[in-house]
């Protein structure tokens, strides 16, 4: 079964998340409907949350803060955001598919 909340574009992982900020610690929660529920320490002022959320997400996925960009949602709740080639994945998650398995 798919998990709806994140896919593959070639070697770019894209997530779907529910951001809330002004958490008591950055941590993921888990799956939230087709989003995946993430929880930031930072407000959700000038830009501060979107910042940790890029900083939390390239820590949990050991890529560099470079690899991981906004690609929607800069001023709301939910984001889509891309991480590109993640070192690490979460559990559960599938690795992308080959290219040979199509």
């Amino acid at each position: 079964m798919a998990i709806p909340w994140y896919h593959w574009e070639q070697d770019a992982l894209i997530i779907q998340i529910r951001l809330q900020p002004r958490a008591s610690c950055d941590e993921i929660i888990g799956p939230h409907g087709d989003r995946l529920k993430v929880r930031i320490t930072a407000p959700p002022v000038e830009g501060k949350a979107n910042a940790d959320l890029i900083r939390f997400l390239a820590k949990t996925f050991r890529v560099s803060k470079s690899q991981v960009r906004l690609l929607s949602g800069a001023t709301g709740r939910d984001k889509r955001v891309c991480i590109e080639k993640p070192a690490k994945l979460l559990p559960g998650m599938a690795p992308p598919k080959s290219k040979a398995e199509g």
